[in-house]
């Protein structure tokens, strides 16, 4: 049985509180948030707490919090035995220099208000600055992830940035297209399939292998055709910018 303490109130908390409370091995013990009516998604499941002066003894104690608030909240901690880690992808594991004992417990994935997800095919990026903590929280995480893997913070940087090209940027490239049709009176959900199966290709291609489009084609015609339809100047911009990318990293193919 392994104790946590989860502190912090917002999406990645309460996911990891709803996956946890799940598992049998896992007992938290208590989550910790400045704010009453944002911990009511733990209220009559388990202790809540406003009071960082009355925090339990717990195996592990999960900051969940915002990058700007890491520091802050791990002085908190800086006196008690047990293993404090965060779980931010692009803070380094000495802002809980302070502490005791310290780690990262990363789960690589985008998190959203109100939508619980499984973390079951979720990868758990793992640091700590022993052995003994570090199979702590291999076995935390393997309560809840088939893939828990060793990275170290530089790593951990390099893969949040990463993660924001594929995720954050895509994500507003959406946005964009999801705009584009509203402004002709197309519904988007039309190219949700292609979403997709772009996505899906990545199971057996590299990104490299599966780009398409006029860009990629050399198909310059095309590419005026759209410069031409696209009203905003800012669209225009990032479309041209993308294109130009696009057809340097396969120029040699055209």
């Amino acid at each position: 049985m392994i104790s946590v303490v989860i502190v912090g109130t917002g999406n990645v908390a309460q996911n990891l509180f709803q996956a946890f409370y799940k598992v049998p091995d896992i007992e938290i013990k208590q989550v910790l948030g400045r704010n009453e009516i944002h911990l009511a998604f733990a209220k009559e499941k388990v202790s809540i707490n406003t009071d960082f002066s009355r925090i339990p003894t717990a195996d592990i104690y999960i900051l969940a919090v915002s990058d700007d608030s890491i520091g802050e909240v791990a002085e908190k901690f800086k006196d008690l035995d047990g293993l404090v880690v965060h779980t931010s992808g692009a803070t380094s594991i000495e802002v809980l220099h302070k502490c005791n004992r310290a780690g990262i417990f990363y789960p690589l994935q985008t998190f959203t208000k109100g939508k619980i997800i499984s973390f079951e095919t979720i990868p758990i990026c793992i640091e700590t600055k022993n052995k003994k903590d570090l199979e702590l929280l291999q076995n935390l995480g393997k309560t809840l992830s088939d893939t828990v893997i060793e990275i170290n913070s530089e790593q951990r940087k390099i893969l949040h940035v990463s993660a924001v090209f594929v995720n954050n940027f895509t994500n507003y490239l959406y946005t964009i297209g999801a705009d584009i049709c509203k402004e002709s009176n197309i519904d988007f959900k039309l190219l949700q399939p292609l979403i997709k199966e772009t996505a899906a290709k990545l199971d057996d291609l590299t990104p490299y292998e599966s780009q398409t489009g006029p860009a990629k084609r050399g198909d310059q015609k095309t590419v005026h055709k759209h410069l031409q339809l696209i009203k905003s100047t800012h669209q225009r911009e990032l479309y041209t910018l993308l294109s130009n990318a696009i057809k340097e990293k396969h120029g040699k193919e055209l």
